[in-house]
């Protein structure tokens, strides 16, 4: 018999196929929750880096090499098991319990303890990485914008907002790009301190059905569908994007 004659046998059943799309959203969640905080601490870090006053400086250096320079493994396992054990134990109780948030009739259920610790700990990787690029494109930005922009007498909030942010975000929107790409595939360490995301619910599917080309094969495609509308939408920002452009034209 040929293979296409067993390749209904051979698909996943639909409750396997519903743990992988569920572990996928999560997945989804969680990296749209650390790209949003790590691009948001990551202006605050680059700004850092490049602040006048050393210590801000020096602590920004520090940062980096903490996170930089350690396993993100081990930064996970660091915040679920390691700060845990600083918490009064009623705190890691009720984190460890379910709650329901918001009206009866739309409630939103508090995530779990181990997605909050993945995302953390993501959060607080990440934000190395994309405030390091976000830092590279404001270097980028020419010295003399700067100059004028206070000779005008812009408060240094307005030279930040006006300025230099939108045009060091324009010059490194595609690598910020590439980090969030890595911030998707890196979701899937969650799964060593028990986040519930595509990984996770790839090996629970396959330990169940020993189906491993089927439930793996699903699951990378799943994560290139995903990498590839991270890649589509950064090709369409790139086309499409109205900040960071200078207009010039007569006075």
């Amino acid at each position: 018999m040929t293979f296409l004659s067993h390749w209904p046998d051979s698909l996943l059943a639909f409750k396997y196929w519903q743990w992988l799309l569920e572990g996928c959203a999560v997945t989804l969640f969680a990296s749209l929750l650390v790209v949003i905080f790590s691009t948001s601490l990551g202006m605050l870090f680059a700004l850092a880096r490049n602040a006048a006053a050393w210590p801000l400086r020096w602590a920004a250096v520090l940062y980096l090499s903490a996170f930089r320079n350690t396993p993100l493994l081990v930064q996970l396992f660091f915040w679920y098991f390691g700060v845990p054990s600083l918490l009064p134990a009623e705190w890691i109780t009720w984190l460890n319990t379910p709650h329901l948030l918001g009206p009866e009739a739309l409630p939103l259920r508090w995530p779990s303890f181990e997605f909050l610790s993945a995302c953390l700990g993501l959060v607080f990787y990440s934000t190395a990485y994309v405030g390091e690029e976000i830092r590279a494109g404001i270097q980028q930005v020419p010295r003399s914008q700067v100059q004028a922009a206070q000779s005008l007498g812009m408060k240094r909030w307005q030279l930040l907002r006006f300025i230099v942010l939108p045009q060091a975000l324009a010059q490194v929107l595609s690598p910020l790009f590439g980090q969030y790409m890595n911030i998707v595939k890196n979701t899937s360490l969650g799964m060593a301190i028990g986040m519930a995301e595509l990984s996770y619910r790839a090996r629970q599917a396959e330990a169940e059905t020993f189906q491993s080309f089927q439930v793996y094969g699903i699951t990378t495609a799943l994560y290139i569908a995903l990498i590839i509308a991270l890649e589509l939408l950064s090709q369409h920002l790139q086309k499409h994007r109205q900040w960071g452009q200078l207009q010039l034209g007569r006075a």
